[in-house]
């Protein structure tokens, strides 16, 4: 069994060609696939990967491309059937992102999956129903894309509130284990789909969970912003005990620098999205990367496929961090190669209701496998918190699925160099 590469990276010279293949396709009727209905003998399924290959998250979009690349062989050691990869890019635009998935869809792909950004997954989500093909959403955290009574649309990831439910009910775990309690924090996070979902889902999740900590500002800023050096002046200007983020790569990577450059003296910061742990984010910052606490979703390195998923990918990058990006791309590509062996049909309907039938219990992510609900949503993940140290990702939450004690306080910020 292997996993091909079909589709060279897309770029905005080529973007006008699938603008023109996707105009093309008006005479096709919505619901339905254009291409390769039947599953012939041996024959791979075809999934057209969307992801932001390029653009302000490409660093992000190349990770998950790592758990695309590591699939093949644990997905036949699985005894899963073949998937032939078409690869479409999304630039990271919304708009890019609606036009790529119309174009893979033209070119016979029979599923998708992306797209890691909320607003580009939205965009995405709406153009596979339309068409009638199954998405399976490997990243994309906001509530809405899977309350708008979708058939055709699933989720493997937690939604925001999910995710904060978590983020919170660890952070009081890891208060409780070192006996460090912030009392203050100061709330900083990107102005993007996500980031505006986890910050208006804050105020309600904290009346259902509450902290021994008052959130005394929270600031938002944009994601593609090249100086964070107000914003950083800003939260320290509050003097909070601790500050909690929603973030992206770059912005992580520009807030550490800043935080450094202010000589902030919190206890540390608390991330609820990526950016902190990012492999990228390590090797670019170096010990100064080390002691935020992310909470996030992750993976139990407990269970069998996470130890066999950890292997391929150091065999394949022995350079990289097992983290997100990988496993629920990966996981993704598993409930495809699944939803396909036993519908015995490339048959969108029937995709789609294998999928709704999901139950794999032999995965990565925490909490007891996958399954989907009636919107097409994985309700039964859970999240983790996890540490940098020393170039390194340790698991500190929630018990049962760690392999590291939390170090609480981290060295203040005004104490690197």
């Amino acid at each position: 069994m292997s996993i091909k590469s079909r589709q060279p990276r897309v770029t905005r010279r080529t973007f006008a060609a699938g603008l023109g293949a996707t105009f093309g396709a008006a005479g096709i009727v919505a619901g339905t696939a254009p291409f390769n209905l039947g599953r012939a003998q041996g024959a791979p399924l075809k999934v057209g990967v969307l992801l932001p290959r390029s653009g302000f998250q490409a660093g992000i979009g190349q990770d998950c491309q790592r758990g695309v690349d590591v699939a093949a062989g644990l997905l036949k050691d699985a005894g899963m059937p073949a998937l032939q990869i078409m690869n479409g890019d999304t630039e990271s635009d919304v708009q890019i992102a609606r036009a790529q998935a119309e174009k893979l869809i033209n070119e016979g792909a029979q599923l998708l999956v992306g797209a890691f950004d909320s607003g580009q997954s939205t965009a995405i989500a709406q153009v596979a129903e339309q068409r009638g093909i199954p998405f399976v959403i490997n990243i994309a955290a906001a509530p809405p894309i899977t309350e708008q009574g979708y058939k055709f649309v699933f989720r493997n990831f937690p939604v925001a509130g999910r995710i904060l439910m978590d983020a919170f009910e660890n952070q009081k775990e890891i208060f409780e284990q070192t006996g460090n309690t912030p009392k203050t924090v100061t709330l900083l996070h990107v102005n993007d789909t996500f980031g505006t979902a986890m910050q208006k889902g804050m105020s309600g999740i904290l009346q259902k969970v509450p902290m021994p900590y008052k959130v005394v500002e929270s600031i938002a800023y944009d994601p593609k912003a090249r100086d964070l050096s107000v914003e950083v002046a800003r939260a320290k200007g509050t003097k909070a005990d601790a500050l909690l983020v929603v973030s992206r790569l770059n912005d992580a990577i520009l807030l550490t620098r800043e935080l450094i450059k202010q000589r902030w003296d919190g206890m540390g910061v608390l991330s609820m999205g990526p950016g902190w742990y990012e492999d990228q984010y390590l090797k670019t910052l170096g010990k100064l990367s080390d002691g935020p606490l992310s909470f996030v979703p992750w993976y139990d390195p407990n269970k069998k496929m996470t130890k066999a998923l950890t292997a391929a990918l150091a065999k394949a990058h022995p350079d990289v961090n097992l983290n997100t990006n990988h496993v629920y791309t990966f996981e993704a590509l598993l409930v495809a190669a699944d939803a396909y062996k036993r519908a015995a049909s490339a048959d969108p309907k029937a995709l789609a209701d294998a999928i709704r039938a999901t139950n794999i219990t032999d995965n990565v992510s925490p909490g007891p496998g996958i399954q989907f609900d009636a919107k097409g949503q994985n309700d039964k993940l859970r999240n983790s918190a996890i540490q940098n140290r020393g170039g390194k990702l340790v698991t500190v939450a929630p018990k049962g699925a760690t392999d590291a004690k939390a170090e609480w306080p981290a060295t203040p910020y005004n104490k690197r160099s």
